[in-house]
């Protein structure tokens, strides 16, 4: 009897495999390559040697392919993901409303459904989260990044709006005297962007390769996404649909991610950092008011009343775009905006960074850290002039 049950019992597992045999292989394979990833996760030099001798090398050798494509194939290769999906579900619902063995039918469907996303986010694992567990760019830079005080804070916060009045009046700007920066320009720009810093930082080193702007730029903006770094294209993927001002801080960025830098806040400080070493007018002023909006936001916790008198110091362009920024946002706070932000905040906790979104505000301690001597020195150097 134990072996009649046996057999009856290697007969269905078989029936079922035979359902959908090559969504059972790749969910898992899929599975398989998650949990290992889950399990080695924690050991830092393999991690890093992922990184550095498959994952980078990979990037660098796609984005010098997929340059020459003159759209983003990453955004056309999710629409078309997203939508063919949803119309094999639709289908395969269909089938099951008009059609018999609905059972088998529906198994198929989420056993090939399952077998997608596993196999979707291992390769995301494999391709990008290797980066958030082997050496970041504060250790391979070699970068300071320890406590900061609120007079440091306040130091640089104003550092950085004297330097968004500076830049302010070097960028283009409409009749209303808001910043219209020209965006294609920026675009063509990005390949030669990271050549200053990466002699500085050779960690940093990668193709030079342009940003590209998305043509469902709208919807990104419903989403609330500015921008995304595709691991399967090596592509930097921007918005050009919201407010010019902080555009080129967001190629930038993207860039930051491209040549390896996977941490939001390492990104952001990498984006600013380049800006500065690099010197384009447009990408100085739009990172600045990057590192103004940061800085500033963790002032106002801190001491409101420093950031007020800051505040009173911007020019009435600066201060214009910044209202502009802030109008373009507040039209898409909506329930869609909600669930996408907990979504990825969820994303980017299972890589365990525990920060979630804020970790785009922890930049503010390596700014601190980076530009406090240079503001001291900047400041000293005008107090002495107007004594002079």
């Amino acid at each position: 009897m134990r072996m009649e049950k046996t057999a009856v019992k290697k007969r269905g597992l078989t029936a079922i495999f035979a359902l959908c045999p090559a969504a059972h292989v790749i969910a898992l394979l899929g599975g398989g390559l998650i949990a290992l990833f889950l399990a080695l996760r924690h050991d830092g030099a393999l991690m890093q040697t992922l990184s550095a001798r498959f994952v980078q090398p990979l990037h660098h050798a796609l984005a010098r392919v997929t340059a020459h494509l003159p759209f983003s194939l990453a955004e056309w290769l999710y629409a078309f993901a997203i939508g063919g999906t949803i119309v094999y579900i639709i289908y395969e619902i269909t089938m099951l409303i008009t059609r018999p063995e609905r059972l088998r039918r529906f198994y198929r469907l989420c056993m090939r459904l399952a077998a997608l996303v596993l196999s979707i986010y291992a390769l995301f694992c494999l391709l990008w989260g290797v980066y958030y567990y082997g050496d970041d760019f504060i250790v391979r830079s070699g970068l300071p990044s320890g406590a900061i005080t609120s007079e440091e804070l306040e130091l640089v916060t104003l550092y950085f709006a004297d330097l968004l009045n500076e830049y302010s009046t070097q960028v283009p700007r409409d009749e209303a005297g808001l910043c219209r920066t020209d965006r294609q320009a920026v675009l063509a720009y990005s390949p030669q962007f990271f050549r200053a810093l990466v002699r500085d930082y050779p960690c940093l080193d990668g193709p030079d390769v342009p940003a590209k702007a998305m043509f469902f730029s709208r919807v990104m903006s419903i989403i609330d996404f500015t921008g995304f770094f595709c691991p399967f294209t090596a592509e930097a993927n921007v918005n050009v649909d919201f407010p010019e001002a902080l555009f080129a801080a967001t190629v930038a960025h993207e860039l930051s991610h491209q040549r390896g830098v996977a941490k939001e806040q390492e990104a952001n400080f990498v984006a600013v950092l380049a800006s500065l070493a690099d010197g384009d007018a447009d990408y100085c002023y739009s990172a600045c008011m990057l590192a103004y909006i940061h800085l500033g936001n963790a002032l106002a916790d801190v001491d409101p009343t420093a950031l007020q008198m800051i505040s009173h110091g911007l020019d009435a362009s600066v201060k214009a775009d910044l209202t502009e920024h802030n109008a373009y946002w507040e039209r898409f706070e909506t329930p869609v905006q909600t669930v996408t932000n907990t979504v990825y905040e969820g994303f980017l906790q299972s890589y365990e960074q525990t920060l979630g979104l804020r970790s785009y505000g922890a930049c503010v301690d390596l700014l601190v850290n980076y530009y406090a001597d240079a503001a001291r020195a900047r400041f000293a150097s005008a107090a002495a002039n107007e004594d002079d």
